[in-house]
């Protein structure tokens, strides 16, 4: 694996690792799709909110089958390493499976007028959910925006997600 790709994978277990007790949970993954909702204010128990924890449930139980688990973990650090690797190496044909739930969630979530994308405006308010600032936002926005539509699609974003774990784009959008 890449050495990009094997630092942000680090860098995503210790965020995930919300209660660093040196091991990922489903109740990891969990805390994460509450934190996320509230950035966005939404209460992580309504639907937006749901949707969101169960493509992370979902996402946590394809990484511990990989890792060859029982579905509800844990994951050790190499465990993850070696079963987030293979997902990030395998292309869009093994990542879009595992973090595309996750993806469908966090747009959920952003597309405040519910047409199926996301505009600049609704970016911005994502990316400052995950703690980016304004600046970076628009450069990222247009960086993501492939086909130049002027907004960002489902799929769009998902490949964005992909790409920053390959390390070909360094916008982070997971937060």
């Amino acid at each position: 694996m890449a050495a990009v790709a094997q630092d942000r994978l680090v860098k995503r277990f210790e965020k995930w690792d919300t209660d660093n007790n040196g091991v990922l949970e489903v109740s990891d993954f969990v805390a994460e799709a509450a934190k996320i909702a509230s950035a966005f204010g939404e209460n992580p128990d309504s639907a937006k909110g749901a949707q969101l924890r169960d493509g992370f449930i979902a996402m946590f139980g394809l990484l511990a089958a990989k890792a060859g688990v029982a579905e509800q973990g844990p994951l050790s650090r190499t465990q993850f390493l070696q079963a987030a690797g293979e997902v990030v190496e395998g292309g869009a044909a093994t990542f879009n499976p595992v973090l595309g739930p996750v993806t469908k969630g966090i747009v959920a979530l952003a597309d405040k007028n519910d047409d199926g994308v996301i505009d600049e405006a609704e970016f911005a308010v994502w990316l400052k959910a995950i703690g980016l600032g304004e600046k970076e936002g628009r450069a990222a926005f247009q960086q993501i925006d492939a086909d130049g539509s002027g907004t960002l699609s489902e799929a769009e974003l998902l490949d964005a997600v992909r790409q920053f774990h390959t390390g070909e784009l360094d916008v982070e959008l997971l937060g």
